[in-house]
């Protein structure tokens, strides 16, 4: 197996019998959660096929100094980032590609630099190793630029492609890759995890990471308590359980912080929903135990119907976040459609 991976075994199996038998595939398609380990994966795979494992290892996408690059770059002009493509490279086999700029997306620049590179020879050994992780956040253009890498790809690289959702991706994408669908972790293997990891507060952030070893080690408990006290009261307003100009006092510091994206914000509210779903159906392990007495005051009050219609307004948000659109008339918008419901 791979060193310093958990949980998914049977993914990390087949990949490492590719090592092992020379047998590997050019497209490698690695879909599930965010947080699940898919970018931690690929890189295990090729520290195996490729010196210098450290090297690889810096370029994690998690490490503060790499989120710091990142972030820093949103606020560049469009036309700079142009002009400067993001990868990070500090392996000169290696290379990962992210997405970027305010709505975090893989861009046409980015791969074209990646078809570019492609043809270039392995410094040493045998391959070289691209890894695109998010390719679910690529434009149109950029999804386009990635298949006619994939048609016809150098006999020596080997393209690990990763997706939340591999049916965001275009179909002829998908039928040109070897795909694997990376699952939560069981409580034992995360428990195990974090000992690995020597996390504080370990409980907790097992219950809020929902199986993803990724998510418990990045989440910052205090940013996520903020998150979610907000989310709370605009289920609340939505709900009829707390009125609009309440709603509308709570949110204006988040509606008018620039730095405050809602591309943080909906997987907890999804969790959120769920878990009012579990009271409305009789369940009782949640997995925000600690708020079981709002939460059903809250499933109280609604339908299985009014929670439909919500997950499908957070599924168009999600959409709509991808379009830049203003995240004020989104969160609005969602309190005064579920209030008349």
């Amino acid at each position: 197996m791979f060193d310093n991976f958990h949980g998914n075994e049977a993914a990390a199996a087949t990949l490492r019998r590719m090592i092992d038998e020379d047998r590997i595939a050019q497209t490698l398609l690695l879909d599930g959660p965010t947080g699940i380990g898919k970018a931690t994966l690929a890189r295990r795979f090729a520290q195996v096929l490729l010196d210098h494992p450290e090297k690889i290892e810096a370029d994690d996408l998690s490490l503060d100094h790499n989120r710091d690059v990142i972030a820093e770059r949103e606020k560049w002009p469009s036309e700079k980032r142009s002009d400067d493509p993001l990868l990070f490279s500090t392996h000169p086999d290696f290379i990962t590609f992210c997405p970027e700029g305010p709505l975090r997306q893989i861009s046409i620049q980015q791969m074209r630099v990646l078809k570019e590179r492609a043809q270039y020879k392995p410094l040493k050994g045998k391959w070289r190793i691209f890894l695109i992780d998010q390719l679910d956040r690529a434009n149109i253009q950029a999804a386009d630029s990635v298949l006619k890498t994939l048609e016809e790809p150098p006999e020596h690289l080997i393209l690990f492609l990763t997706a939340e959702n591999p049916y965001d991706l275009p179909p002829t994408i998908r039928s040109r890759s070897i795909a694997f669908h990376l699952t939560p972790l069981s409580i034992d293997e995360m428990e195990a995890f974090v000992r690995t990891r020597k996390l504080e507060d370990a409980d907790r952030r097992i219950a809020l990471a929902g199986g993803c070893p990724g998510l418990a080690v990045t989440l910052d408990l205090a940013v996520h308590q903020k998150r979610r006290a907000l989310l709370m009261a605009m289920l609340e307003a939505a709900s009829g359980q707390a009125n609009f100009v309440e709603w509308v006092r709570q949110s204006e510091g988040f509606l008018q912080s620039k730095s405050e994206k809602l591309d943080g914000y909906f997987k907890l509210l999804y969790s959120l929903l769920e878990d009012l779903l579990t009271l409305q159906s009789g369940g009782y392990r949640l997995l925000h135990s600690d708020l079981r007495e709002p939460l059903g005051k809250l499933a109280g009050r609604i339908t299985f119907d009014w929670l439909q219609a919500a997950v499908q307004q957070v599924d168009e948000m999600v959409s709509l976040q991808r379009r830049n659109v203003q995240k004020g008339l989104m969160v609005d918008r969602f309190v005064v459609t579920q209030r008349s419901r």
